[in-house]
């Protein structure tokens, strides 16, 4: 998929956003493998391109998300007391609401496009995080290490960056390889919606919204092909994270 993202305008056999009217809804076949959409657009070629609105917004909605949600975890970990308290009571506000629900309310906010479906995306993931990363936190936190870093007289942001955010890396990167999965399927739900990324961009949410709508029973290709990329992706990434868990995790290692 990185692949696919990074050599995609050499992958493509076609431009993935000019119309060719001559060539609306042709069924998969040797000069469009995977078909064309209702606007004579190549499929494949589309699908291909919509990897990198995928991994843009995965990646950096996964990071950012990842990143924030550790250093409010660890700061809610390290200073406890009132801190902590207001903090994760702001955590279980906006646990409370679903996800989609809460990224579509973020978007109806800012409006549509890249950046506002990214920030729609990154902030459900961060209290997932800083939950997470605050019960790791809290044992490291009574490492004597800890104490000699005050004793030294460190400011708390270099014991929170320096000495405590490091060791909780492990729970961080799982975090992180699995909300990769979740913003891919975040932002195909909201394009699908409407109310991602919009025409003429190539994405994956919005392909199937087209094809589905319509073109669901006179030329299922246009659903299919869009729909197994958003699943394999998705799949892929849960597979990575199970991994990453698997190796990072010193219990599930000695198994």
């Amino acid at each position: 998929m990185i692949s696919a993202a990074v050599f995609a305008d050499q992958i493509a056999m076609y431009n993935p956003e000019v119309n060719d009217f001559a060539a609306m809804l042709q069924a998969p076949s040797l000069d469009h493998i995977f078909g064309t959409d209702e606007f004579g657009r190549d499929i494949y070629s589309r699908i291909v391109h919509g990897a990198r609105t995928a991994m843009l917004v995965g990646f950096t909605a996964a990071i950012c998300g990842s990143t924030l949600g550790l250093l409010v975890g660890v700061t809610s970990a390290y200073f406890g007391g009132w801190v902590d308290i207001t903090v994760q009571r702001v955590i279980d506000v906006l646990i409370a609401f679903p996800s989609i629900i809460l990224a579509l309310a973020i978007v109806i906010i800012l409006g549509r496009g890249v950046g506002p479906v990214i920030v729609a995306i990154t902030i459900p993931l961060i209290p997932n995080c800083a939950r997470v990363v605050r019960s790791s936190a809290l044992a490291i936190r009574e490492i004597p290490y800890v104490d000699a870093a005050r004793a030294m007289g460190f400011g708390h942001a270099r014991i929170v960056l320096r000495h405590i955010s490091p060791n909780i890396m492990a729970p961080y990167l799982i975090m992180l390889t699995t909300f990769l999965g979740q913003a891919i399927l975040a932002e195909a739900s909201l394009s699908y919606l409407g109310l991602g990324v919009q025409e003429p961009t190539p994405a994956w949410g919005l392909m199937l919204k087209s094809g589905a709508e319509e073109y669901a029973e006179s030329a299922p290709w246009a659903v299919i092909f869009p729909g197994v990329a958003i699943s394999l992706a998705v799949f892929g990434f849960n597979l990575f994270g199970d991994a990453m868990r698997d190796v990072l995790d010193p219990k599930l290692r000695d198994r």
